[in-house]
């Protein structure tokens, strides 16, 4: 958990900032972490982390352009120690992942008072800014958590979500849930239609002009996400025409413009259920991949299979994603499907 106390001076650290600038990842948690403090706050500007877990210098430049006096990094796993560094004013990060030794960083993380705090950044960004609601059930949802405050949302908006069940029943067979896969989908693409998805869902008030298509805003929105959905569901269908009865699962496809490989992970791991799931996106020299199984503690079992291998990797207890040399992925594969059986 994260205390009030420190929640309030998250608060009072936005609060103060006049050009506030949010680095945030590129997934509904990451997003609806922004959405959720940028509303609050009616300032600052914000920069999505494209296919990279780790903030690094190479983002130096955004900082230049703008001129914030205070930086806000909302779900990044990692920050290198040179951006830090480099940045020239404070750097306040909000995140859940598990915790790093990083210096000169305001640094809140529910996992400092609770080891086994599995709520998302967009749970604590809720908690600071006080809503939208919507936004913070979308974002939520999409990192695979039910929150307490699922029975408030489910009063006011019954249509989008007449049931609270398991995650994975509501990110896939409520309307909550296709919110989310939406607010996923309109991440993916060349950074300028990302950009332009951004700022119309900055202007949304409520979840229906997206679902509906009520305004110019979530129309433009929505017609995205059905261009994007397209090419997610054929590979979805490759997919699962090639699972079989073995609870250990491998799909790669080949480099594409756009990543699913967290998406796909997370449909398969409800598809079919029991399984290791193992997405992977074949890139020049390196394969991508992310891995899920509720019934797994992938952490250690990853860090035993790159032992020796050049790659790295790391996550949540049933979420992991990384990256291996080509040449080591068949043996990575090989490692982890004996590690799933011991």
């Amino acid at each position: 958990m994260i205390p009030e106390e420190q929640m309030a001076e998250f608060r009072k650290l936005l609060d103060e900032s006049k050009r506030p600038l949010f680095f945030f990842d590129d997934d509904p948690d990451g997003l609806c972490s922004y959405l959720l403090l940028k509303k609050y706050a009616q300032k600052g500007r914000g920069v999505v982390i494209k296919a990279a877990p780790i903030l690094g210098t190479q983002y130096n430049r955004k900082i230049m352009e703008y001129r914030p006096d205070r930086i806000f990094v909302l779900d990044k796993p990692v920050i290198e120690q040179d951006f830090i560094d480099e940045a020239g004013v404070q750097v306040v990060w909000l995140d859940h992942h598990p915790l790093v030794d990083i210096k000169g960083a305001k640094y809140f993380n529910p996992l400092f008072n609770e080891p086994k705090d599995s709520k998302p950044t967009v749970y604590w960004a809720y908690r600071i800014a006080g809503g939208p609601l919507w936004l913070a059930m979308a974002g939520c949802i999409g990192d695979w958590f039910v929150p307490e405050f699922a029975k408030d949302f489910a009063e006011k908006y019954p249509k989008l979500l007449p049931f609270i069940g398991e995650p994975g029943n509501v990110l896939y067979d409520t309307e909550l849930g296709h919110l989310a896969r939406i607010l996923a989908s309109i991440l993916k693409g060349p950074t300028t239609d990302v950009f332009k998805c951004i700022s119309s869902l900055e202007k949304i008030q409520e979840p229906e002009e997206i679902l509906e298509g009520t305004t110019p805003a979530g129309r433009y929105i929505l017609k995205y996400y059905k261009k994007i959905n397209q090419a997610y569901e054929k590979l979805l269908q490759k997919a699962m025409a090639t699972a079989d009865k073995s609870n250990f699962f491998v799909f790669t496809y080949p480099l594409t413009k756009m990543t699913f490989s967290g998406d796909l992970a997370n449909e398969l791991l409800y598809r079919l259920p029991g399984k290791f799931i193992i997405v992977a996106r074949l890139k020049q020299d390196s394969v991508a991949f992310s891995m899920r199984g509720l019934n797994y503690s992938i952490p250690p079992m990853l860090k035993q299979a790159l032992e020796g291998l050049d790659g790295y990797g790391g996550g949540h207890e049933h979420a992991c994603g990384g990256s291996v040399s080509k040449n080591d992925f068949s043996v990575l594969v090989e490692r982890l499907r004996e590690l799933s059986q011991a």
